[in-house]
């Protein structure tokens, strides 16, 4: 199983407590938060990762370099934001298999990979998302659950227990391919939610620890529970 790592972000909500420092790069115990997200998917049988980089790009390749723990690492840049599903397009041709996860690089989901991949291909899934049910999901945006399947998205600020997208993503090669989308395009919005109907995306739930870096609360929060 091989991953790409969205780690292109600005961070510009951490910008108060992490000047200059890629999100991805913020240090929790010690430890840049990439280290443990790469530890936990090596931990969960990711072998190759397909790093999607921008914002300080150098940085990332610097500290990793071409392997971690056994796993294989590569490099997708781009030159200018691609967004969400901009970026993961660029990157999907580096994979080298029919199916790749998608994972965020600034939060930790604790899920069974293994699992949610065999539950992918039973269901002959195109799409696959990791979701997750929390008690508020004002922060976050809701999604929509009908009979194992994504139907829609709701947005911020409805409070309340409700499923929440945690970023977790399974994609088959050339998924993107019928569409016509622009070069910088968020995967959720621009790419799910206009298009839910063709891509029927399967839901796989997840009871797990879930952690977004994101927000200064949330990065203080990972200080005491990650280290």
């Amino acid at each position: 199983m091989e991953a790409i790592v969205l780690a292109g972000g600005i961070g510009s909500r951490l910008s108060s407590v992490l000047p200059g420092v890629p999100k991805g790069m913020a240090p929790i115990g010690g430890k840049p938060f990439l280290e443990i997200l790469l530890s936990t998917l090596q931990l969960k049988g990711i072998r190759r990762i397909i790093f999607s980089l921008g914002h300080k790009a150098e940085v990332v390749q610097t500290c990793f370099g071409s392997t971690f723990q056994g796993m294989d690492l590569v490099y997708s840049t781009e030159s200018s934001p691609l967004g969400t599903g901009g970026a993961t397009r660029a990157a999907m041709p580096m994979a080298l298999s029919s199916s790749v996860f998608i994972v965020n690089g600034d939060t930790l989901v604790d899920l069974d990979y293994q699992e949610m991949y065999r539950a992918h291909c039973a269901a002959s899934a195109k799409a696959s998302i990791a979701v997750s049910r929390v008690d508020d999901t004002a922060r976050y945006g809701r999604i929509v659950v009908t009979s194992g399947r994504v139907t829609g998205f709701e947005e911020k600020k409805l409070s309340g227990v409700g499923d929440i997208n945690t970023g977790v993503y399974l994609l088959n090669q050339g998924v993107f391919d019928p569409f016509d989308l622009p070069d910088a395009f968020s995967i959720e919005s621009g790419f799910f939610s206009p298009h839910l109907a063709a891509l029927n995306p399967l839901v796989y739930r997840t009871t797990g620890y879930f952690i977004d870096i994101g927000t200064p609360e949330d990065f203080a929060r990972a200080q005491l529970e990650l280290t």
